[in-house]
Order: structure tokens, then C-alpha cells, then sequence
């Protein structure tokens, strides 16, 4: 698949046009995964930047769950989270949790991705999401080099962006293993997680009525990080995505009603973006600003770590990993040139 192949867009219908308008030279897509995968995998994303200069386009992504990128006829790509670079990425990588913003540099091509919920890391990976924060990693190495040749071999042979998404409905499909014996409660955690709420880990322990031990136990096998800093990675991106999505001047009037302060809100920020709300929202990241109005849109949440699975849009209904297993309903991702 060539760059000049991606016109951008969905398989979603209802969805305005205008929703994925992006600067010259680029584009961006959103796709609902298969209802078998709903709770697995957050969603499809491509995108495309025709951008080749010597320099390279940056953009800047906000703290994630895990993701699978795949490049695509694209030039040198770098990508930085916190103080470690990984230069040049590989062809096809998993990109592990994040709790610290990423930074890209690319030059042009295609970028082909999925983000995988905690749910779908359980059935997907036998390692700990624990081993992989923050990190970035060669997909052979986690998921066999012949899963991996035959996904960059299918991706690369489509005829263009439509057809992402039935390509990795089929090889994800394939792929996925036996459901987890941690399923219920992973599933609670996801939607303590999406919901406003206290960030103390004794309510989510009593929600899930399990003991703190066990609840620290679940978290960084299935999420990646301790329950607490899932709780605060949470609460802080609610509250800047509202102020980033509003524009303007940060308006912090909008944060969440558990900060104290200001200043409460500045220290997650420094935690979370490395800096300031307004210097981060000054700096260059087309694809985010796109893939927070685009993602929204197609998948009902702006960024995959606010993803809720029992609200997200639904494609078909099909019986879930879950406590309530007659309930139904599908989802998807984001996007991103290395995305977020």
C-alpha cells in the first residue's frame, strides 16, 4: 500500500467529513474493530503525512495503553518517551504503556496501528504489561516473527486504507487466546478507570472487592502500572483533554473536582506531559489535535486511556469476557503517524 492510497476516513457511518480534515499533505483514519474483538482492541487507526523534508514533521502524543504500529512506505521514524529515544523504530513494534508523553519525529509514509485494552493484553501477550511500560519494543519479539512478517505482508499488499480494518479483524481474530481468568475484574478496573471517581486505592479495591495486594497484583500484569498512577493518569488526562479540546487559553476551571488546586493540577502535568498544560498545548502535534476530534467521533472518547468499553459505539453485539456476558457491543482505537 502506498501513501498516495490513503484518503482517510471511516467505517463508520453518520460520521461528518469534516471530522477527519487534516493540513495538506496528510490524513487521517478511524475504524471500528469486529464485534469479537470489541473488548480486545480500542480501535483501528492509519495515518498519512507526505512530509519528507530533511528535518522531519514533529508531532506530540499524550500517555497511552499499548498499542501496535506498523509503518508503512515511510522514511526514518524516531520516537522519544521521557529520556529514551528509539532510533530508527522498527518496521513493526509494540508500543507498551505509557504514563509520559511521546514525541515523533517521521518523514512521510504511513503509520497502521491498533491499541489493545487490558482485556486484549490478557488475551494477546503472556508477559507483563509491567515489563513493557514506557517502552518500545520489535513486534516479533513479543508476538513470533511469523505473526509479524504476515501482518506487515497483509498490510503492505492492501489496495488502500478501507482495507485495514478486515485485515486485522482476521489476523487478530486468529490470534487471540483463551479468555482470562482475571477477566471480570480486569473489566471492573477498566471502568473504574473511565468513569470520574475517587483516585484512592481502597474504593477501587472495595469495587472490586478484592485486596489492595491483589488489586496492585492486577494492575501491572493486565495495565502496566500500579493501580494508583492508573487512577492519576486517568484523572489528569479528563482534565486536560477538556482543556485542550476547548482551545484557547487553559482554563482551569474545567479540571476535575478531586484537585485541590491549580497547582495540584500543574504537578500531574509535570508528571504526566514533562511540562506545562500550556507549553505542551503549544507545541506542534497535528495528528493529536486530528486524533482527539477523530477518535471521539468514531469510538465515543477522545484518547484510548479514557476509552470505556461499555460505552463506546457498537457495530454488532456478540458475548464479551465479563461478569455480565449477555451484554453486547463493539469499539475501536485511534490513530496516529506514531500514535496516541
Amino acid at each position: 500500500m502506498k501513501t498516495d492510497r490513503i484518503a482517510g476516513g471511516t467505517n463508520t457511518t453518520g460520521v461528518d467529513d469534516e471530522v477527519f480534515a487534516m493540513p495538506s499533505g496528510m490524513a487521517i483514519r478511524y475504524d471500528r474493530p469486529a464485534a469479537a474483538l470489541a473488548d480486545y482492541i480500542t480501535g483501528y487507526h492509519v495515518y498519512r503525512t507526505d512530509t519528507g523534508s530533511e528535518a522531519g514533521q514533529v508531532d506530540w502524543f499524550l500517555p497511552a495503553t499499548a498499542n501496535v504500529r506498523i509503518a508503512i512506505d515511510a522514511g526514518p521514524i524516531a520516537v522519544s518517551i521521557g529520556r529514551r529515544t528509539y532510533d530508527p523504530l522498527p518496521v513493526a513494534s509494540l508500543f507498551g504503556p505509557t504514563n509520559q508523553a511521546l514525541k515523533a519525529v517521521t518523514h512521510g509514509g504511513v503509520m497502521i496501528g491498533f491499541g489493545i485494552s487490558a482485556l486484549g493484553w490478557a488475551r494477546l501477550f503472556r508477559r507483563s504489561a509491567g515489563d513493557f511500560r514506557n517502552r518500545i519494543v520489535p513486534l516479533e519479539d513479543v508476538l513470533g516473527k511469523a505473526f509479524t512478517r504476515d501482518l506487515v505482508a497483509a498490510l503492505q499488499g492492501a489496495p488502500d486504507d478501507a482495507a485495514v480494518a478486515p485485515i486485522l479483524d482476521a489476523m487478530l481474530l486468529a490470534r487471540l487466546g483463551p479468555p482470562h481468568a482475571d477477566a471480570p475484574q480486569i473489566r471492573q478496573l477498566m471502568e473504574i478507570l473511565a468513569t470520574d471517581g475517587p483516585t484512592d486505592i481502597a474504593s477501587a479495591a472495595a469495587q472490586l472487592d478484592i485486596p489492595t495486594h491483589a488489586l496492585r497484583r492486577l494492575s501491572v500484569r493486565h495495565f502496566g502500572f500500579p493501580p494508583k498512577m492508573l487512577l492519576l493518569r486517568a484523572r489528569f488526562l479528563r482534565s486536560f483533554v477538556r482543556l485542550m479540546m476547548a482551545g484557547g487559553e487553559a482554563d482551569y476551571t474545567t479540571i476535575d473536582r478531586s484537585y485541590f488546586d491549580a497547582s495540584h493540577f500543574l504537578r500531574d502535568s509535570a508528571t504526566f506531559l514533562g511540562m506545562t498544560p500550556r507549553r505542551f498545548m503549544a507545541l506542534t502535534k497535528p495528528f493529536l489535535k486530528a486524533s482527539l476530534r477523530a477518535r471521539n467521533a468514531v469510538l465515543g472518547s477522545p484518547t484510548q486511556v479514557l476509552h470505556d468499553i461499555e460505552k463506546a459505539p457498537a457495530r454488532d453485539a456478540q458475548p464479551r469476557d465479563s461478569t455480565r456476558a449477555t451484554q453486547q457491543r463493539v469499539i475501536s482505537r485511534d490513530g496516529s503517524a506514531i500514535g496516541c
